[in-house]
């Protein structure tokens, strides 16, 4: 990639990137283009180049999240930490909770969402659910996780629980208590037994 494209490329980035902090904050309808177009430091026609309108930044936007998302998630998975930290990270991840997306977005993201073959259904699908696999093996080999235990069973309870902790009210109590969640989640409630 040459010196233009490569400007070009950092420019669309800068521009989605302004977009998806100003759609989280307040939503898609009280957005403007010119606010956009001032968040990223461009012209509102340097945005259209891009993106021939709105509705087709909002769906990139849209995109950009899901990836961004599914990259920090493979970060964790590929840092060099131990095993319980990676888990601790997963479920205690507050990053971008549900309760800090402005309610808009949110719900789009869920339109989005609840159509045949959508980009999440893909990505998880392709990208999320093998790295979820991929983790639970290591833990497996490791020996932080029950080999006798599906991965379809783990990949419910850890589900389960992110969702859960995603609440800001939630979340907010659970934080003291991280290690102990942590240990109930590696041990059960009859704690870490030796034979």
């Amino acid at each position: 990639m040459d010196g233009f494209q490569r400007r070009r490329e950092q420019k669309k980035l800068d521009i989605l990137d302004a977009s998806l902090n100003l759609f989280l904050k307040y939503g898609i309808q009280k957005v403007s283009i010119s606010e956009i177009a001032k968040e990223a430091n461009v012209s509102q026609v340097t945005i259209y180049n891009y993106f021939e309108n709105k509705h087709k930044l909002i769906q990139e936007a849209f995109i950009y999240y899901v990836d961004k998302t599914m990259n920090e998630f493979e970060k964790v998975l590929n840092a060099e930490i131990p095993y319980p930290e990676k888990i601790k990270s997963i479920i205690f991840n507050k990053k971008e909770a549900a309760t800090e997306i402005n309610k808009e977005f949110y719900e789009y993201m869920m339109k989005q969402y609840s159509t045949e073959g959508n980009y999440i259904e893909q990505v998880y699908a392709q990208k999320a659910l093998p790295a979820f696999i991929q983790l639970f093996e290591e833990g497996k080999q490791q020996g932080y996780v029950d080999p006798n235990l599906s991965n379809e069973a783990i990949l419910f309870y850890v589900q389960m629980l992110k969702e859960y902790f995603q609440q800001e009210h939630v979340y907010q109590k659970a934080f003291p208590l991280t290690e102990e969640i942590a240990s109930i989640f590696f041990y059960g409630v009859l704690g870490k037994r030796d034979h």
